[in-house]
């Protein structure tokens, strides 16, 4: 049955580019978990965009002397280079300021009013007496009062996730000057978070399908007992609160942000002149699923805090799943923006392809804890795993081919046991890898698809058809077939994490465009701001997540490498790369 699925990205900070820890954490997975559905012939609709309004753009806008537009109109570009290079086939990605943004998230805003979900109160807040201003959250840093982390934010600790109040930092420092702050009176929006702790509970209640550590986190913060929290700012860069009398207070950005989901699923639907379709992933009655792929420190914000408001507007569907990732480190060392410890998403492009690296951060994805990356094991994956044992299967068989078959897949005669049991890996694995790829469990998706070429691997050296050539021919068409039906039936497998390969290997097979059908990649301007876009259109009828029907005497074409060979160098010359932007 063709299902609707709604896939909401994490919406970056517009602030400096993407780097290795957002594409493990938040844009590889959800690629490969949206390409998979469409194979399936699914309906999918994968949104995100840039978030413009959080305060790291004004803070990077103070350092620089810049407006926040610039910081914004900046790195809103370099995501849209970056997320298409790499492939990330988003159905939108827009940003927050867009009028359509605005009036979503507005009305979304009064109707949490009109309901008696949102309040106002004087709250105390920190005030820098130096700068003369109220200090936003992410103005403030100090010590974590959870962990002792001495660099936690004023909204969130970066080390043990816990949402916090600035009020609640040990020692806090205005984060320009230095000076301690002043605790002063202030008044604010507030979203009762309290009502909604119970139905909260029930929600979660049966998510026993959620990763362990979205669902354990979640509840010990139910358990321990939601309460108010403040949605809108001192502050001039944002939404503004649509109420009178509050023209110098802006509505909060984790308040404006997660509403992209929405906003950016009517601008979608308007974009392609169906402005109500938005509605078969979004309506509470209807049977689509949605899913948030996010990183650690958004688990509080898509579990707890995006549903209360989906409840309190009514009539929306509530997330199905938030497969939330840990961190990714680098070398060993956490990554850090700040201290120009990352692998940014433009270098590597400048220097890469991007299958290698979406490879090596689905292997080491970190689903259920941290997990690292190092260039060695870059280097180790690409060459070994992706040159030596699936690459140079692919390739060799289709040189076989093309030289001894007159460049067409061979007619097979009878299988032995041997030809069928690999045929038959290869079919089986179309399920097991499915059911890991709808659990999002990606590390075992693909470790699954390459132990399935090496079994092939396996296979063509017990089948050996080079040494039969002369004695018995048809023996060696048989292998021959066999061994390009499994690769072609790889093929499929890997294409929800090796699009461009898959491709390329797709067109190598004899086929005619593209894997999914036409794809179109449509980059327009609005407001200044260029939008990605990809749409789908199906040239195939039905599930195309299927093992391979290459028939006998189908032409091939002549293959390329699928994969570059990479030096050994390139480990040590990565590495000096860190430690001198590091040190700058």
């Amino acid at each position: 049955m063709n299902r609707k699925i709604l896939i909401g990205v994490a919406w970056p900070y517009a602030n400096s580019p993407l780097h290795l820890g957002h594409l493990a954490g938040a844009y590889i997975p959800p690629d490969i978990f949206a390409r998979y559905h469409r194979l399936r012939g699914n309906d999918v609709l994968m949104v995100s965009g840039s978030d413009t309004h959080g305060t790291p753009i004004t803070i990077t806008a103070e350092q620089l002397g810049v407006r926040p537009e610039d910081v914004v109109q900046r790195y809103h570009e370099s995501f849209v280079q970056s997320l298409h290079g790499l492939g990330v086939s988003f159905d939108l990605f827009t940003h927050t300021n867009t009028e359509n943004h605005w009036e979503v998230t507005t009305n979304l805003f009064l109707r949490l009013l009109e309901r008696d979900y949102i309040y106002k109160a004087s709250m105390k807040a920190l005030y820098c007496p130096v700068d003369r201003r109220f200090l936003p959250d992410r103005y403030v840093e100090g010590t974590c009062p959870f962990c002792g982390y001495e660099d936690a934010r004023g909204d969130q600790c970066d080390r043990c996730g816990k949402p916090l109040d600035a009020l609640e930092l040990i020692a806090p420092r205005c984060k320009f000057c230095g000076t301690t702050p002043e605790v002063r009176e202030t008044e604010h929006f507030f979203l009762d978070l309290e009502q909604f702790n119970e139905p909260l509970k029930e929600w979660v209640a049966d998510k026993d399908y959620w990763r362990p550590n979205v669902r354990n986190f979640t509840m010990n913060l139910l358990r321990e007992g939601l309460h108010g929290r403040a949605i809108s700012r001192d502050i001039d860069w944002g939404i503004p609160i649509p109420v009178e009398g509050y023209a110098d207070k802006r509505i909060y950005v984790w308040f404006d942000a997660v509403i992209g989901y929405l906003s950016a699923s009517i601008e979608w639907a308007r974009n392609r002149g169906t402005p109500e379709a938005w509605h078969e992933w979004w309506d509470a009655d209807s049977e689509a699923l949605s899913y948030y792929f996010v990183g650690k420190d958004n688990i509080f914000f898509h579990t707890l805090i995006w549903p209360a408001m989906l409840m309190g507007n009514g009539g929306l569907q509530l997330p199905h799943d938030v497969p939330a990732n840990e961190y990714l480190t680098l070398e060993g060392r956490k990554i850090s923006s700040s201290r120009n410890w990352a692998v940014w998403a433009p270098d590597y492009l400048s220097r890469y392809d991007p299958d290698p690296l979406r490879y090596t951060l689905t292997v080491h994805a970190p689903e259920t804890s941290d997990s690292d990356f190092s260039w060695q094991d870059f280097l180790d994956r690409n060459n070994n795993e992706l040159v030596g044992t699936w690459g140079n299967l692919a390739h060799r068989m289709l040189t076989f081919a093309g030289k001894h078959f007159d460049g067409a897949v061979p007619t097979p005669g009878s299988f032995t046991d041997l030809d069928q049991e690999i045929l038959r890996t290869a079919e089986e694995a179309f399920g097991t890898v499915a059911q890991d790829l709808e659990a999002c469990r990606f590390r075992a998706a693909i470790s699954k698809v390459m132990g399935v070429a090496r079994e092939a691997n396996r296979y063509l050296d017990a089948a050996a058809p080079w040494k039969l050539l002369k004695s018995d021919r048809e023996r060696a068409a048989t292998a021959t077939y066999v061994a390009l039906n499994v690769v072609d039936s790889l093929k499929v497998l890997f294409a929800p994490f090796l699009p461009f390969s898959s491709q390329r290997l797709h067109e190598y097979l004899g086929y005619d465009g593209d894997i999914l059908g036409e794809q179109n990649a449509l980059e327009f301007q609005e407001n200044d701001h260029k939008h990605l876009a990809l749409t789908y259109e199906h040239t195939l009828e039905g599930d195309l997540w299927v093992p391979s029907q290459l028939p006998a005497g189908q032409a091939l074409r002549k293959p390329q490498p699928l994969f570059r060979k990479l030096d050994d160098s390139i480990v040590e010359e990565e590495i000096a790369r860190l430690h001198q932007a590091a040190e700058e």
